[in-house]
């Protein structure tokens, strides 16, 4: 039989650091924390530009924080650099380039399923980040020029034109990042740019006032198609536009199939849990941002693991 961990934890985002720190405070042992990247935190590092302010509340909603983890506002390199140094502080197996397939209950443990394998474990949380399965666009993106149609800043250069689609956070950052060496326009459905933060909301109309964006606003892309190795963007009210570059940022979506094949009820988009952040399934745990309907804050994550731990510890393992 596979090695008993206490503990497993999918997703080593700032909820699953805290989740096995947290425990491992608690007097826990025997962590391990799997995660499908290279690394930890791989969404701040895919999906925040070098030198992103990284505030422990989101959009301003101030949350106490509960446990032992003291985080404060940084940068995308501090906070990478606090939770490295967390880590190497307790003992924590992390296990990285491992996805995991699905979860199934056993008898008084968990079996939790990797390519070539599975992983034993009392109890198991699943912190599966929203961003880590971005959302794309409806329509096909044509293979001529997928190398050109991208959800991150990865491959951008300078002196291209670049189309950057979404009216969030990322979106707005990575418009405002781009406009530096590129010829760049946004386009969001919405004539406004009001679901981001106040900080972004003024960066944004400062860079249309100056004409360093183009802001297409209140259009809705139909489809792409290839011109000549470039990609054609066709909108739904004006004309088609050809650019070297497009970007999607327009959020992500909780993983409803794994989820569904691990036997986690699903409702509203967000998985079913109690108060303790317990699933249907005793000794199975969500935490994160995957318990929000749209995005959730690092202080929410540390809180949830922390809540986590206790009940955990509590019922003695």
């Amino acid at each position: 039989m596979n090695h008993m961990y206490n503990l497993a934890i999918i997703g080593a985002g700032p909820a699953g650091i805290a989740t096995a720190v947290e425990s491992y405070l608690q007097g826990i042992r025997d962590i391990v924390l799997i995660e499908k990247d290279e690394n930890h935190n791989s969404t701040i590092r895919k999906y925040y530009k070098d030198n992103k302010r990284v505030d422990k509340d989101w959009k301003g909603q101030k949350v106490e924080l509960d446990g032992r983890i003291y985080f404060v506002d940084g940068t995308k390199e501090s906070t990478l650099d606090f939770f490295d140094e967390i880590l190497a502080h307790h003992s924590v197996e992390l296990k990285t380039h491992t996805e995991v397939q699905k979860i199934e209950k056993r008898d008084g443990y968990f079996e939790v399923f990797i390519a070539g394998g599975s992983i034993n474990a009392k109890y198991v949380v699943v912190t599966i980040g929203r961003m880590g399965k971005p959302n794309k666009p409806e329509y096909k993106i044509p293979l001529e020029i997928k190398k050109r149609v991208g959800f991150t800043l990865e491959g951008c250069g300078g002196g291209e034109s670049v189309l950057v689609v979404g009216g969030g956070d990322s979106a707005i950052e990575y418009a405002v990042d781009l406009s530096a060496k590129n010829e760049v326009s946004i386009c969001y459905r919405r004539e406004t740019f009001r679901r981001a933060n106040p900080t972004n909301q003024r960066d944004i109309a400062n860079a249309i006032m100056h004409k360093e964006i183009e802001p297409i606003l209140g259009v809705d892309i139909v489809s792409l198609e290839s011109d000549e190795g470039r990609v054609k963007v066709n909108f739904d009210t004006i004309e088609p536009q050809v650019y070297d570059r497009v970007i999607y940022a327009i959020g992500g979506t909780t993983p409803s199939a794994f989820l569904a094949s691990s036997g986690i009820n699903e409702e509203d988009g967000k998985p079913v849990h109690d108060d303790n952040y317990e699933t249907n399934i005793k000794g199975l745990f969500v935490a994160g941002d995957i318990t929000q309907e749209s995005g959730g804050s690092i202080a929410l994550g540390l809180n949830h693991g922390y809540a986590i731990a206790c009940h955990i510890q509590e019922e003695k393992l």
